[in-house]
């Protein structure tokens, strides 16, 4: 019962994505005549902006209504150790979901970790009340099935906006609806439950970032381009496991530096190129004086 309202659920965001993509269309391409501009825009792989923008819009205004009163009012009912306390339980329930990713990603020693984790959390830790696995040098981390794919080589897809969920990408949102399937939740919980466990850690959420939050929209000139930077980068830091990107090969090819020295020595006067071979005769012959 539970697993069929969860899909009826992605369903229901599935028609209405689809609804307002028809309503609105598409980002027009640039033309073939301004390679920038195609650059540009293959880089923010945003086709669908227009219409991201007025889900993102509408996400915004529920978040301004609903979400923050409720992030606040959070904070203020249940005290710091309250709060941690619930966060620790929310990220011990999800242990399942790291632990599955993390063996399809073949990660051995962290699904080891993850599964100490969350044996030490569930019976010493009052049922993932009290991170005590932390306290003992073991960190935590999430894993999902997007990450899982991205390993596996799978492109991010075009970027999109959720309605309700915020931003996501094909294989994003792709890896959201498989880890519903790594939750046992999901198959014995009922669906009231179910629910109420992603409205708590939704509000949990947002209460962590409530500063970050305000100031990035008080700062920024587009609100929407700086959440999309944002979420494309901490994905990317996710995928690489917080390690830094790899430097690019900036080695020149054989025919390349030919063509630089070539244009180097036309660049350089006839009378210089004399003037470093006697310099360098007067060397050699100095040298030679010296043995």
């Amino acid at each position: 019962m539970a697993r069929a309202n969860v899909i009826t659920a992605y369903r229901w965001c599935g028609v209405i994505l689809a609804a307002t993509i028809l309503t609105h269309g598409c980002a027009s391409r640039p033309s073939d005549d301004d390679p920038e501009a195609i650059a540009a825009y293959d880089e923010l792989n945003d086709r669908l902006e227009p219409t991201n923008r007025v889900i993102f819009d509408v996400n915004d205004s529920i978040d301004e209504s609903v979400v923050e009163p409720a992030a606040r009012g959070y904070r203020t009912v249940v005290p710091d150790l309250g709060r941690q306390g619930i966060g620790n339980f929310l990220q011990n329930l999800r242990s399942p979901v790291n632990l599955a990713n993390d063996i399809l990603q073949g990660k051995g020693e962290r699904a080891h970790d993850t599964l100490i984790r969350f044996l030490v959390n569930s019976t010493f830790g009052v049922g993932g009340l009290i991170d005590v696995a932390s306290a003992e040098g073991m960190e935590g981390h999430d894993e999902d099935f997007g990450q899982t794919l991205a390993v596996w080589g799978v492109g991010e897809g075009p970027y999109f906006v959720i309605p309700l969920l915020g931003p996501s990408n094909a294989r994003d949102a792709t890896g959201l609806v498989v880890d519903t399937f790594f939750d046992p939740l999901t198959f014995v919980a009922p669906f009231v439950v179910s629910l109420s466990r992603r409205v708590v850690d939704g509000v949990d959420q947002r209460e962590e970032v409530l500063e970050a939050l305000e100031e990035i929209k008080g700062t920024s000139i587009d609100y929407y381009a700086t959440i999309r930077s944002l979420y494309r980068q901490r994905r990317e830091n996710e995928i690489r496991d917080g390690e830094p990107p790899p430097f690019p090969d900036i080695s020149f090819d054989d025919e390349f530096e030919e063509e630089f020295v070539d244009e180097l020595e036309k660049d350089v006067a006839p009378e210089e190129v004399d003037d470093i071979d006697v310099e360098e005769s007067g060397d050699k012959d100095s040298v030679s004086s010296l043995d």
